[in-house]
């Protein structure tokens, strides 16, 4: 086995939660990929926001997908 040193600074090691100084490559994965997931939401939360979709019921939701693959259907 080969073993990989990461460095990171105090305040991202207690932002993961870490409570260890050794992580298998798995765990160090299942942090990033938290982590990504995280930042991913809270972008998709901004643009549903700024484009007013959270303000869309899911009827309104439900009309709009319809009317998308209406269209893509359409210009097939």
């Amino acid at each position: 086995m080969r073993t990989l040193n990461v460095s990171i600074s105090e305040i991202e090691y207690s932002k993961f939660g870490i409570k260890t100084d050794k992580l298998t490559f798995s765990d160090f994965i299942d942090l990033v990929s938290k982590e990504l997931t995280r930042q991913n939401l809270n972008r998709c939360i901004e643009l549903a926001d700024k484009y007013e979709l959270s303000k869309m019921t899911m009827d309104e939701i439900t009309n709009e997908v319809k009317a998308v693959r209406k269209n893509a259907k359409d210009r097939n």
